[in-house]
């Protein structure tokens, strides 16, 4: 997501960085292109118009004027705007503990079944959970929901299948999951393709039979700023609390994730970043505002990576890389842990500078053709590739469906990332400074010359 747009920033700030001495007159010229990328980002005019006139405000004042990095201010300046569009730093998911009830609603083909199944999946260690779908419109909704309960590990409500309202199969819902120790129940319901008084009148009687302590509207976030006034119209009759943007992965222009908070007042809670049940993630605008301008977003990367490498692991990837033992099956190892996490374009996106990498460049196929290799070769040529003659490369391409240029190709970016790896092995400060203690205490570490394809060496993360 915001392809475009960080593409349109790092484009203006790489020609504003260029000049010499910042001027009321170019930070006009900067004001009116950050204007311009925001409305081809399909962002609410009245959120842009108030975007620009803070930034404004803020960008020609003599502390700006006359400060020593006068570029870097301006970008700052952008980024805090960004966050408070958003919902501000900080803002984060805080479900009631104990007991939950959660009811999820929006258009038809949003992701709210979907999106039902992964907070379960989320918070399954927290609460037992019972979901319930009241959608009697669509074909197969409810078996759909069952499925992925099924796949979840979680509770579905079988007998909604014979109720013949929804209202009735909420109550009875609520008293199933009383009566059998539930302490978390989520009721997806029914899609609508458009505002419908009927299907609106519904939802407000659902809404009364169970106390909610959050009603999320689900929002697919390919839509534009235009949903903003769905989510409105919805808020008016139910209160909402909070919202979901679903297909966040996708190359849509950011409109919504930036107009929503603006608009309807209510926080984006969660992002749906792939069709995996696992792909779901809290939004924090402080992450977003930081991918959105090229920076990455490490906080993300780090908690994505911890879910699939565990601290024993990590510390003896760490001894390895430091005595530049680190081999091929070492490298397969981690190939497959980065495919755990989920698409490597999306993983780019959290990278420091990689950000506004086209999606050509990122091709998934190739890890997959990159671990045929490497399962074709010997457990001792894994561990000695200097033996990797001319045969046993045919070989190895032969093994792997591939050729030998593709073998040889593999073999040099290997070797290349090893003499990389040993000059980081001669300064254990740059390990050192990514300990975990860093990221628990809040703090991220300063990178001595900056991160490949960052524009602002040794500048902390997020600016």
């Amino acid at each position: 997501m915001f392809e475009q747009l960080t593409t349109r920033f790092n484009d203006l700030f790489s020609k504003f960085g260029r000049k010499g001495k910042i001027t009321e007159s170019n930070i006009q010229d900067a004001i009116r292109e950050v204007k311009l990328a925001l409305l081809e980002a399909d962002v609410n005019y009245k959120v842009v118009k108030e975007f620009v006139e803070n930034v404004g405000k803020q960008a020609v004042g003599e502390r700006v004027l006359r400060s020593v990095s006068a570029g870097q201010m301006f970008i700052k300046i952008v980024y805090d705007e960004l966050v408070r569009v958003m919902g501000g730093e900080g803002s984060t998911v805080s479900l009631r503990k104990g007991r939950l009830a959660l009811l999820l609603c929006g258009l038809q083909g949003s992701g709210k079944t979907t999106t039902a199944a992964k907070i379960a999946l989320r918070y399954k260690k927290d609460y037992r959970f019972l979901l319930v779908s009241t959608d009697l419109y669509r074909p197969a909704a409810m078996e759909q929901l069952k499925v992925l309960c099924d796949q979840v590990g979680v509770a579905f409500f079988d007998e909604a299948l014979k109720i013949k309202k929804p209202v009735n199969i909420v109550r009875k819902a609520k008293r199933y999951a009383d009566r059998n120790g539930y302490n978390g129940i989520i009721v997806d319901t029914a899609g609508r393709m458009h505002l419908d008084d009927e299907l609106m009148e519904e939802l407000v009687r659902i809404s009364r039979v169970i106390k909610f302590d959050e009603t999320y509207f689900v929002a697919d976030a390919t839509v534009g700023q235009v949903i903003a006034e769905t989510v409105s119209a919805f808020h008016e009759k139910l209160l909402l609390t909070g919202l979901v943007l679903t297909k966040f992965d996708s190359d849509t222009r950011g409109g919504a994730a930036l107009s929503m908070k603006a608009v309807t007042g209510k926080p984006i809670s969660f992002a749906g970043t792939g069709e995996k049940l696992e792909e779901m993630e809290l939004f924090y605008p402080e992450r977003v505002a930081s991918r959105i301008l090229g920076k990455g977003d490490i906080l993300t990367l780090i908690e994505n990576t911890r879910q699939v490498v565990d601290e024993e692991e990590a510390r003896r990837l760490e001894k390895k890389l430091k005595k530049n033992s680190f081999n091929l099956e070492d490298f397969r190892d981690q190939l497959r842990k980065i495919r755990q996490m989920g698409s490597l374009s999306r993983i780019m996106q959290l990278m420091p500078g990689m950000g506004a990498m086209k999606k050509a460049n990122v091709n998934d196929k190739e890890l997959v053709k990159i671990e045929a290799i490497i399962n074709s070769m010997t457990a001792f040529e894994r561990k000695n590739t200097s033996i990797l003659s001319g045969s046993r490369k045919q070989r190895i391409a032969r093994g792997s469906g591939t050729t030998i240029l593709d073998v040889s190709r593999l073999l040099t970016k290997f070797q290349n990332m090893k003499k990389m790896m040993k000059k980081m092995s001669k300064n254990p400060q740059i390990f050192d400074k990514f300990s975990g203690n860093d990221i628990v205490s809040g703090g991220m570490p300063e990178i001595p010359g900056g991160l490949p394809g960052d524009g602002f060496p040794g500048m902390k993360p997020p600016f």
